[in-house]
């Protein structure tokens, strides 16, 4: 086995994750080891700062302070000798306290230096000398007013107390001193040794780098290239690569589905021509299509013309016959007669409301928006006769809001919706129809409400009252051709909604509907109208 073959042999062992575990590991081994010998040395460091700044500079002042207390009890202690003044001895009373509460500051910070505590006490010696010796017999008879008194004893007992000053003071110097030369070394040593640590992690960081890039990152990057060289289009580039474990699983997978492709590739041309020439029939069965529905709809309006003529030509000639032989005829023939001209107006209404039925949504195309109020109040308008020969009263909300729709469709929805009411009025009962909306916030569509107080519908009868052509009541009671709710319908569902009847609303009927919003803040799309408008 070769060198080369060897070292490909020793990079498969191990997965790209293994590897990196591998790497992250010798990382963490150099970090922790730096880490544990920075921070001994930075341990060190504080602890020598925390010594200096906490322990012994803080202990130099407290003598200072020590030393200042007793020369206020000497002060103290000589203006009462010279005055005989009681209010002398405040100072050497106060020296007094504050001596003991920095003596025990000094005890406190210095408790690991003994040579600084044996100054101290030798010093606290010679001051309960000179207060024994001399302050307490002094402050204890007052002198005579006018009188000075001086003694030499004091001032020796003192000056033995002022070289204990001196050597405490020198001591505190000299440890100061020792503790900033020892900071100095400790930071020396520390900043070394971060340099140190500094230099080992770049030399391992660049070290594992680039045996991360020799064993990982070539063979994935010569992935990439045949990848890409095969996603480019040369499907005939074979795929080989070595490298770890899963870099040579992923290769191979990679090579399979490359070989599958051009199999497939083949395969999938073939099925391209086919789809082609599928879709150029496709193409000229949806001309085929356009243009019969073009022709359907010339037929559906010749038809309707020409069947109207006929229609009035029976219509005319029978009321000409009434007019010139009615004399002649008896009840039973001017029956027949208003038969036939009857059952021709009819089919004339009903061949109007077929091209009507057929026309919706095909023949308009004019979507815009708009606000459903103006469509409301067109759709008032027209019917207004109707309106005033009943006297209903019509509810309507606040706000309508704006949808995209044909203005004419909807105008049309509402006026059948409202005429419908009135026509199927409760007798001797004035009708009164309330229209109401609410936005449905989870499915975002407007639902409208049309109730009235009239006969009302059967729930067996919900759905069947949209069916073109079915009518629930006799013609002799309610006229009509059946087809005005199948045209709400087409209408409604033609804008992207759907219709139907509230069977839980027992009043009278109630029909609900619903709307797309537009894409824009409800808020900002409605049109005010009237909150109660009657037509009388």
């Amino acid at each position: 086995m070769t060198t080369v073959e060897s070292r490909t042999s020793f990079i498969g062992r191990f997965t790209v994750q293994t590897w990196f575990q591998l790497v992250l590991a010798s990382m963490a081994i150099v970090v922790i080891i730096g880490a544990a010998v920075g921070a001994q040395v930075i341990a060190h460091t504080g602890t020598v700062t925390d010594r200096l700044l906490d322990h012994t500079q803080p202990a130099s002042v407290e003598t200072y302070r020590w030393q200042n207390a007793l020369i206020n009890q000497e002060t103290g202690v000589r203006g009462f000798t010279i005055t005989g003044d009681q209010q002398f001895l405040q100072p050497y009373l106060d020296g007094q306290r504050e001596q003991a509460r920095a003596a025990d500051r000094i005890r406190s910070l210095l408790a690991d230096r003994p040579a600084r505590l044996a100054e101290l006490d030798a010093a606290e010696k010679a001051a309960n000398e000179w207060r024994s010796g001399y302050a307490a017999a002094v402050t204890a008879v007052a002198p005579a007013p006018g009188t000075a008194s001086s003694s030499a004893r004091g001032k020796e007992l003192f000056d033995t107390l002022r070289a204990a000053f001196d050597r405490q003071n020198e001591g505190m110097a000299d440890a100061i001193a020792d503790d900033r030369r020892e900071l100095e070394n400790a930071r020396v040593l520390r900043d070394t040794v971060l340099t140190l640590m500094v230099a080992v992690f770049l030399i391992t960081g660049v070290a594992l780098a680039i045996l991360v890039r020799r064993l990982v990152a070539r063979p994935i990057s010569a992935l990439t290239e045949a990848s890409l060289r095969v996603g480019s289009g040369d499907f005939t580039h074979h795929i080989g690569v070595a490298g770890p474990a899963d870099v040579t699983t992923v290769a191979a997978a990679v090579e399979s589905m490359r070989t599958r492709i051009v199999a497939e590739l083949e395969s999938s041309r073939a099925q391209e021509a086919v789809l082609s020439r599928q879709k150029a029939d496709l193409d000229t069965q949806t001309e085929e299509l356009r243009r019969s529905n073009t022709e359907l709809e010339q037929f559906a309006y010749v038809a309707s013309h020409d069947l109207q003529e006929p229609l009035r030509k029976v219509a005319s000639f029978c009321q000409l016959l009434e007019k010139r032989y009615g004399d002649q005829l008896d009840a039973r023939g001017k029956q027949y007669i208003d038969y036939a001209v009857d059952g021709a107006k009819r089919m004339q209404i009903l061949i109007n409301d077929l091209l009507t039925f057929s026309r919706v949504g095909r023949l308009t195309e004019r979507t815009e928006r708009i606000g459903l109020g103006r469509t409301l109040d067109a759709a008032l308008t027209n019917i207004s006769s109707v309106i005033e020969g009943t006297g209903s009263r019509i509810e309507l909300p606040a706000r309508l809001p704006e949808v995209v729709g044909d203005p004419t469709l909807l105008t049309m929805l509402w006026q059948n919706l409202i005429a419908n009411a009135i026509k199927f009025r409760t007798p001797d009962l004035t009708p009164a129809i309330r229209v109401d909306c609410e936005l449905d916030g989870d499915t975002g569509m407007w639902e409208f409400s049309v109730a009235d107080n009239g006969i009302g519908i059967a729930p067996e009868f919900a759905d069947k009252v949209f069916v073109i052509f079915q009518r629930l009541h006799n013609r002799d009671e309610y006229g009509g051709t059946g087809i005005g709710l199948a045209v709400c319908k087409k209408i409604v569902e033609y804008h992207g909604g759907k219709i139907w009847i509230d069977t839980d609303y027992t009043g009278g009927t109630r029909f609900r509907f619903t709307l797309p919003a537009p894409a824009t803040s409800e808020d900002d799309s409605a049109d005010a109208v009237a909150p109660e408008r009657a037509a009388e």
